[in-house]
């Protein structure tokens, strides 16, 4: 009966996540924040960007911290509010198109609020989306080209030549 629950519960789990799974918050991580919000802020103290994308990927991993991002918003300084209110348009924007419940639970919580810190940083997030892609750029930086420089064409197929001057930098 136990085994049954823990399955199902897993289940849900996997479901509620609108990342892949190598973007996505260990479970370690999520439960520490849920036990102790107020830790993240202690952990990654004066750093926004930080908190920005930690509290996004805690929240696009699992939609259902939010109770406690609530009470991580109580706990913080109003400077850190901005940061916290972009984490919630970062993570609406990674449950879009994979959870779109998600991201629309996402943004009633986000409306539900009423800081006036936490929805500047939400709009502010909006209109610059630059932390996003520089997010994925970093990403697509350390994950290694596939075929390296051998391949060549618009699909990789054909061999290019081993020959070709490397282009130098301006």
């Amino acid at each position: 009966m136990a085994a049954s629950a823990l399955i199902v519960a897993s289940i849900g789990a996997c479901r509620a996540q609108c990342v892949e799974f190598s973007d996505r918050a260990s479970q370690l991580e999520l439960d520490t924040f849920v036990k102790s919000p107020s830790s993240l802020l202690e952990r990654l103290r004066n750093d926004k960007d930080k908190l920005r994308f930690r509290l996004a990927t805690y929240i696009a991993t699992n939609p259902s911290v939010l109770p406690s991002v609530q009470t991580l918003i109580s706990a913080s300084a109003s400077s850190d509010r901005s940061a916290i209110g972009a984490a919630l348009r970062i993570a609406e924007g990674r449950c879009t198109s994979t959870k779109p419940d998600a991201a629309r639970k996402i943004r009633d919580f986000t409306q539900r609020i009423g800081d006036l810190n936490v929805q500047a940083g939400y709009s502010a997030a909006g209109e610059d989306t630059s932390g996003v892609q520089l997010q994925s750029q970093d990403k697509s930086k350390a994950q290694p080209a596939r075929g390296g420089a051998l391949l060549d064409g618009e699909w990789k197929t054909k061999l290019a030549n081993p020959f070709k001057p490397v282009p130098l930098p301006n």
